[in-house]
């Protein structure tokens, strides 16, 4: 069942949803100045939500000791301005760990991740994410992908669940999704929120939007915020010209960069934050970092996106 603060804090985002990646150092340590200096220059550039230690930050690369520094120093930068959600994985016992270790760091809420490795049936995805939920007094949003697709009834029980507040979608079917908010809504009185979470979910904003998920997570604003916060004003004024703009010439060109590489949804990105200034290091193994023409094509990208901008002006 929804709960309010987090739900509604998230349920009308000002603007996109930014996931920071996690800076490391040149000896290939968490850098915290620099992580800080990430989140700080996010929230002040208009995000809406702080997303700690999830995917694009690696969350499969830190220790216990790292994500909750981390989570802790993004809490203490966005001072409350706005929230801070931290991820949570792997099998059922260690992600009530992180979750405690999230809460103890100031966190908002979870964004539950799916679990380690095995390929779980209906009923026990549900057992896993009711137990995570009933272990913390934060709220959970729960995401779908790889190992972890729900039914529509799944979802249903899910909703029905105290502290579980929202459905990210990492899985792209639509049809799927359109079966699961049909389901929801007829059965679960209560608002729950859905969330697109596909890499570079701008591509698939506008057919997201038809089905009345309009929460995405932005990767780009990561590295360019300008590009970021102009499509989710496009998006959510019903600028499509604007919207479709930025997609021609911005986003589906670096959708088809990102297909270039295994891993590129992170170490992309990661060199997309270093291109404009602030050295947040290299992705760790076993993700690689993207070739120096890909790099190449990436900073041509981001000035075509500059110059798409112009044009409004």
């Amino acid at each position: 069942m929804t709960s309010a603060p987090l739900a509604a804090r998230l349920s009308v985002p000002s603007g996109p949803l930014f996931f920071p990646v996690t800076a490391y150092g040149p000896d290939g340590a968490v850098d915290l100045d620099v992580y800080r200096a990430h989140v700080r220059r996010g929230v002040e550039a208009g995000a809406a939500a702080v997303f700690a230690c999830c995917g694009t930050g690696e969350f499969h690369a830190l220790t216990p000791e790292e994500f909750q520094d981390c989570v802790r120093a993004a809490v203490e930068e966005t001072a409350g301005r706005v929230p801070v959600i931290a991820g949570a994985g792997y099998g059922t016992a260690l992600a009530v760990r992180y979750a405690k270790l999230a809460e103890e760091a100031g966190a908002d809420g979870l964004l539950a991740m799916p679990p380690y490795l095995v390929v779980a049936g209906q009923e026990g995805l549900l057992r896993h994410y009711t137990e995570l939920a009933r272990a913390t007094s934060l709220e959970v949003i729960v995401y779908q992908r790889d190992n972890a697709v729900f039914t529509p009834e799944t979802v249903v029980s899910l909703a029905r669940t105290e502290g579980i507040i929202g459905f990210k979608d990492g899985v792209g079917d639509l049809d799927l999704m359109q079966r699961i908010v049909s389901a929801v809504r007829a059965e679960v009185p209560d608002d729950f929120l859905y969330f697109n979470g596909l890499p570079t979910a701008e591509l698939t904003g506008l057919a997201y939007r038809g089905i009345g998920i309009t929460l995405y997570s932005s990767a780009v604003f990561c590295f360019a915020p300008e590009l970021a916060l102009a499509f989710h004003k496009a998006l959510n004024t019903g600028d499509d010209a604007t919207a479709n703009r930025l997609l021609d010439g911005f986003y589906r060109p670096l959708v088809e960069l990102r297909a270039q590489g295994r891993g590129y949804a992170v170490s992309l990105v990661k060199a997309g934050v270093r291109l404009r200034g602030l050295d947040v290091g290299e992705v760790r193994p076993p993700l690689h970092e993207p070739s120096d023409d890909h790099v190449k094509q990436l900073a041509q990208l981001i000035e075509r996106g500059e110059a798409l901008l112009q044009e409004d002006k």
